[in-house]
């Protein structure tokens, strides 16, 4: 029996608690899709107002289209590049614009009330409670951070500015792996145990900080259009090294401004992942023996792997959108992966006493 110490375990949650935490670490997940779709038919721009509590109604009429439509001729997008555009032709990308706030709405509402009624209820202890709330207020700040993400578009050049996109999708991605921290604190009591804490958490964390890298460098990729410059895996036009992708006076400047360097850091930047993440799962196999502990590692390595090759036949299909919003889905969920075996390595009562 391996020896181990609380380590300031949560209460186990009842399974209602557990089943709302799930749904909201999933509907984080839907958001992020229906947000990829949003950028890739260059929806973001159509709303050019923000009623973060009125608003929710979309225009029930001709005349409130026609007043939407007008609203939106006078944004740099259609004077510069949707010009062409009719009333049906606007239609279509404000459906997705619409469709991304509202369900921001409904997934504000879906994690609020059912706090509010647990709480009331006496269903939370004190420390969920406040996580809880904490993550609600995280979700709130999504909100504030996506509308100034699209003002960077409405100014001069329609186009929203990549540094506010990475931000945006980076926090999107902070709510939910909070959530789901919570909700793995709350699904069993998190035990440490001396086995394997110190290493394996070391090299979880650095792929953790490795996947945050990669992620921001992926809206960097959206944000500069910087996928469709290429469509060769693995070469890039026939070249492999950085020289003919950094031609700017500064190679920093190039590196986070450059679509060609981007891209190409995007890429590098993927196969250290790979290689990080299938180093990780033959490592936990090797120093961990608890079956939790393997098994988080296993899919951190087989997701790892998917990640890969959903990010080559984005490239290779030109961003078709299917396959561009299976890849940033597929990289919420090897962060959450990441994050349930860091959990899991810090100590599972379920698994230390087997």
């Amino acid at each position: 029996m391996a020896r181990h110490e609380l380590a300031d375990a949560e209460p186990t949650a009842s399974t209602a608690v557990r089943v709302w935490l799930w749904s909201v670490w999933a509907s984080v997940l839907g958001m992020v899709l229906v947000g990829g779709i949003t950028r890739l038919t260059g929806s973001g721009l159509s709303m050019v107002e923000w009623h973060p509590l009125m608003g929710a109604l979309p225009p029930l009429d001709e005349a409130a289209w026609r007043q939407v439509f007008d609203q939106y001729k006078r944004s740099p997008q259609f004077e510069q590049v949707n010009s062409w555009m009719t009333l049906s032709d606007f239609k279509r990308i404000f459906f997705w614009e619409y469709l991304h706030r509202l369900a921001g709405r409904l997934v504000g509402l879906l994690a609020f009330l059912p706090w509010l009624y647990f709480l009331v209820r006496g269903r939370l202890s004190a420390s969920l409670a406040r996580r809880t709330f904490a993550a609600i207020v995280l979700g709130g700040m999504q909100g504030v951070l996506g509308w100034y993400m699209v003002q960077s578009g409405l100014v001069d050049e329609p186009r929203v500015s990549h540094f506010r996109l990475a931000a945006h999708l980076l926090l999107a991605f902070g709510v939910g792996m909070w959530v789901l921290w919570v909700t793995l604190d709350a699904t069993r009591s998190r035990r440490q145990d001396a086995l394997s804490a110190g290493p394996v958490r070391a090299f979880v964390l650095a792929f953790i900080a490795l996947l945050l890298l990669q992620t921001a460098y992926g809206a960097f990729m959206a944000g500069t259009r910087a996928g469709y410059y290429y469509g060769t895996f693995p070469d890039m036009a026939g070249h492999f090294g950085p020289g003919p992708f950094f031609r700017g006076e500064s190679v920093l400047d190039d590196a986070v401004n450059s679509p060609s360097a981007i891209h190409y850091l995007h890429r590098l930047l993927g196969w250290l992942t790979f290689f990080f993440g299938i180093f990780l799962w033959f490592y936990v196999r090797r120093v961990d023996p608890r079956p939790a502990v393997r098994r988080a590692g296993a899919a951190v390595g087989a997701l790892v792997f998917v990640q890969l090759n959903l990010g080559a036949l984005t490239v290779i299909k030109r961003v078709a959108i299917p396959w561009a919003v299976a890849h940033q889905g597929m990289a919420y969920l090897l962060l959450s992966a990441t994050i349930v075996l860091l959990h899991r390595a810090m100590g599972s009562g379920r698994d230390v006493d087997g």
